[in-house]
């Protein structure tokens, strides 16, 4: 009687974020792939906080990706995204979490910023880096994602700028969307979608 080999342990892939709502799509994208990557998804650690000081969202994916691995000795998936309004000269791009300190105030601060503005075009962007254990950067993409600012929220789900981010080619908020079409149509999952065929190329041909 032959006795099965064992199978390998799961890599474990950090998420080099706090943001619940993100870990969560990231949990659930990254899921959706199938089994061919062999993952256990982890957050960073509690308290773990990273500073953003580059000068572009390439930039900040870079730098958490990089730190978390170091701290954790595990690969790490960090995202850098935002939001970029035309009107606004691209802000609050970069910046875009820290507008203010929280979604509801984030979001009322928007909607006085653009008060009477009929130019309401944005783009959100998601850069995504994977660093490996030594917290070397191996991969890097971006998403994108066009659309344009309501006048007032519209949707229940989703986080951050979500309720304001009308998609054209649907005609929904992202707030609006269910999580799969959120997954095709938004930036993130774009930008995974980018992402997979060498990140399956370089576990592929890893020993876990």
């Amino acid at each position: 009687m032959s006795i099965p080999s064992p199978q390998p342990a799961p890599r474990v892939l950090v998420i080099a974020s706090g943001n619940a709502g993100k870990i969560r799509e990231f949990t659930a994208l990254l899921a959706s792939a199938g089994p061919e990557l062999g993952l256990e998804v982890r957050p960073q650690p509690q308290g773990l906080e990273v500073e953003e000081d580059g000068d572009s969202f390439a930039a900040n994916a870079r730098l958490k990706a990089e730190a978390v691995a170091r701290i954790t000795g595990h690969w790490t998936l960090a995202d850098d995204s935002g939001l970029s309004v035309e009107a606004l000269g691209g802000a609050p791009g970069i910046h875009s979490a820290r507008y203010a300190s929280s979604d509801p105030e984030r979001i009322a601060r928007l909607l006085r910023e653009l008060a009477g503005e009929s130019n309401r075009r944005a783009i959100f962007t998601a850069a995504l880096a994977v660093a490996d254990p030594s917290g070397r950067t191996i991969l890097e993409v971006e998403g994108h994602c066009q659309g344009e600012i309501l006048e007032t929220p519209s949707g229940e789900g989703g986080f951050g700028y979500d309720p304001l981010f009308l998609v054209a080619e649907t005609s929904l908020s992202f707030a609006q969307m269910t999580p799969d079409l959120k997954r095709r149509v938004g930036h993130r999952g774009r930008a995974l979608d980018a992402l997979l065929p060498p990140l399956l190329q370089l576990f592929g041909g890893e020993v876990a």
